[in-house]
């Protein structure tokens, strides 16, 4: 068994038995190693300690259940292993920035803590080879864009400490109200919309302020533009296309383009020795006959 493998052992293992208490003497049972050398492994692996792995994970789906208002916050708390109301709350404000109750009053969209799919850092694929990982499938393609396809919609400054690394990072998600936004108000400009096509794009990224431009919107299929939207170009040209499969449209948006995205630019690319231009876009696919699938579009940079 290779060393990732037995990580990932005891990762299945703490989400199926996340709400039960979980010990590393356990987990260092299951991955085959001593104490000391599986929770060495486990940091170098997944970049955090087991106790703070199984906590973000934890608060990571506790934000599920305080969807429910039928569920107390204490009890939710006790459920997932917090000692009382203050420890969860303590907890959750830190990863957050917002306590429970102010969750459940505003309800926005969170960054949470994703589970790892370690075997895709160490599984390389060719162009146009289909590779299955957790519940989901990615290919990565090359693809000409013949024409320019104008798109419609909205756009904020987003905090690049706040969003990256993907999957990892916690607090309010920018892009994520930028989309609940954008769903909210599009019906008051559908007729400018092409409804089977959506776009959202990180751009103008500027290291000094630390912070990029995000946009979500819809393709554009209608004469003018009305004057409180933003417009933005998916130029024409060569492009590098992740295509991305998932059992549902929650774990498309989430799980599953965490990992794509972590996949591509953090094992693929650099594997493939290709850079890409600071941009990149999601393009998201209505009416595909029960098939939850999305693309995440690069564009290649020329290297010296």
């Amino acid at each position: 068994m290779h060393a990732w493998e037995a990580i990932q052992k005891t990762l299945d293992h703490m989400e199926a038995h996340i709400k039960e208490d979980i010990n590393a003497e356990t987990l260092s049972d299951i991955a085959g190693l001593s104490p000391f050398y599986f929770q060495r492994l486990f940091k170098r692996l997944v970049n955090k300690t087991v106790q703070e792995y199984i906590k973000l994970r934890r608060l990571a789906l506790v934000t599920e259940e305080l969807d429910k208002d039928d569920m107390r916050i204490l009890d939710i708390a006790l459920e997932y292993g917090f000692s009382s109301h203050a420890n969860f709350t303590r907890a959750f404000k830190t990863a957050y920035g917002l306590t429970p109750e102010e969750y459940r009053d505003t309800r926005p969209l969170l960054n949470t803590f994703t589970k790892p799919e370690i075997s895709m850092v160490y599984t390389m694929i060719d162009e146009g080879v289909p590779l299955l990982a957790g519940n989901m499938v990615l290919e990565i393609n090359r693809r000409t864009l013949d024409y320019p396809e104008v798109y419609l919609g909205f756009e904020a400054k987003v905090k690049i400490e706040g969003q990256i690394p993907a999957g990892e990072s916690t607090g309010v998600d920018i892009p994520g109200q930028l989309w609940k936004r954008y769903h909210k108000e599009k019906e008051a400009f559908a007729d400018h919309l092409n409804p089977e096509v959506e776009l959202g794009m990180s751009y103008m990224q500027d290291p000094q302020k630390g912070e990029f431009t995000y946009f979500a919107g819809g393709l554009a299929g209608g004469a003018g533009m009305p004057e409180a939207l933003a417009k933005q170009e998916l130029p024409a040209g060569e492009y590098l296309v992740c295509s991305i499969e998932a059992e549902s449209f929650e774990v498309l948006v989430t799980t599953a383009l965490d990992q794509a995205g972590k996949y591509l630019f953090g094992t693929w690319l650099p594997h493939h020795k290709l850079a890409t231009k600071p941009f990149s876009a999601e393009k998201y696919y209505k009416n595909m006959d029960g098939i939850h699938y999305m693309e995440i579009w690069v564009i290649p940079a020329e290297t010296e």
